[in-house]
């Protein structure tokens, strides 16, 4: 059997390795993986609150990634939101690329096609579409407002871009349907990072100014069978990778396809639980808690005959805010191991890195093709 791989790694600082043990991928335990009850951070006893916030460090320390369950999304909001991804992504072509990323974004939104990004430099190029939209404050379900009435130093990071709707206007209940899913994460996540700031034992508000206008990314992937072409060349349909964020919210459907490296190398399938979705820490969070929590390596393989869908939802500090190490996470003998850095900041510096790369990639693959030129003998 081959010994131990490195993994490559695409970090906002540059690349990074990992170990990789020789072994297929094996069910995670739910000792590895476990499932937290969301249903006491609803309570108005601090106390229930607590309690979560404890299951949420121990799972956080270990593999960065856990399941919850009774977490407040309507079951029927998740259903008109996957059928709404399946109505988009079975369009012909050329109706999906009038919200083309690449053609009419600047921020990364709108589709993304098959095999155009290439997440890990050391797998092949995604097999998978998607289509995304950022945070937008008129479409806050908290607090809606005019992007004119957001502070200035706000208003600079918005990321939104109108023509996601605008051009997929054609499809009924599209824009309601992604919406609503997507606004009862927003309303989950900060819940959830009230509850995430009990875990590194500071004040429940800690945060609370801080995700007025956050990161809040919906991304909705689809991810059709794999060909034999890519079976065989094993394409997988999301190369290995980390989160950029504080965390993400991911719902997945019952096909399965979501892989995580454990601490110790070794693949771990994360199957779909029904009535649960997953959470993982980004590499914001990590940084922000001194490495205390994980920012867990995963991929995804869609290995079976059917399609797949996936919603994560990306979650992660106002862009503008400059934040350090929490002061929770630093002693004497431990001190801060990073500067303090905006989370627009860390996250451009990695969307752009990864752009970069695959269109640089493409450039060269065209250099290296045969000509078509005919010269004179």
């Amino acid at each position: 059997m081959s010994m131990v791989t490195k993994l490559e790694l695409r970090t906002a600082l540059g690349p990074v390795y990992r170990d990789v043990l020789p072994y297929p991928p094996r069910d995670c335990t739910a000792d590895e993986i476990p499932v937290i009850d969301l249903a006491p951070i609803f309570s108005e006893e601090l106390s229930d609150r607590k309690r979560v916030a404890a299951s949420i460090k121990s799972a956080a320390t270990n593999n960065g990634f856990f399941y919850v369950k009774n977490h407040g999304i309507p079951e029927e909001t998740i259903t008109q939101c996957k059928q709404q991804v399946f109505n988009f992504m079975r369009q012909p072509l050329e109706k999906k690329d009038l919200v083309s990323s690449r053609k009419y974004s600047k921020y990364y939104n709108g589709y993304l096609g098959n095999r155009q990004a290439q997440i890990s430099r050391s797998e092949s190029a995604d097999v998978r579409e998607s289509f995304g939209f950022r945070y937008s404050p008129e479409l806050d379900p908290d607090h809606p407002m005019n992007i004119s009435e957001v502070p200035d130093d706000v208003r600079a990071w918005i990321r939104a871009e109108d023509f996601v709707w605008e051009r997929t206007a054609h499809l009924p209940n599209f824009k309601n349907d992604l919406l609503a899913y997507w606004g009862s994460c927003l309303k989950l996540a900060r819940r959830l990072v009230r509850v995430f700031a009990l875990s590194l034992d500071l004040e429940e508000n800690y945060w609370d100014d801080k995700v007025t206008h956050p990161g809040a990314d919906g991304v909705f992937n689809y991810y059709p069978p794999r060909t034999p072409e890519e079976v065989e060349n094993k394409f997988v349909g999301l190369g290995s990778h980390t989160d950029l964020q504080l965390f993400t919210l991911l719902w997945q459907d019952t096909v399965g396809g979501l892989q995580i490296l454990s601490k110790e190398g070794q693949w771990l399938r994360a199957p779909p639980i029904e009535g649960t979705i997953v959470v993982n820490i980004g590499d914001f969070m990590m940084r922000l808690c001194n490495d205390i929590y994980k920012s867990t390596v995963h991929r995804v393989t869609n290995e079976s005959h059917a399609e797949r869908v996936s919603m994560p939802f990306f979650f992660g500090l106002n862009f503008n805010c400059v934040e350090g190490v929490v002061p929770s996470c630093t002693s004497e003998s431990n001190p801060a191991k990073y500067e303090p850095m905006s989370c627009g900041n860390w996250c451009q510096m990695r969307f752009k890195r990864e752009r970069d790369d695959f269109l640089k990639n493409e450039e060269a693959k065209k250099a290296m093709a045969p000509s078509a030129t005919v010269v004179a003998a």
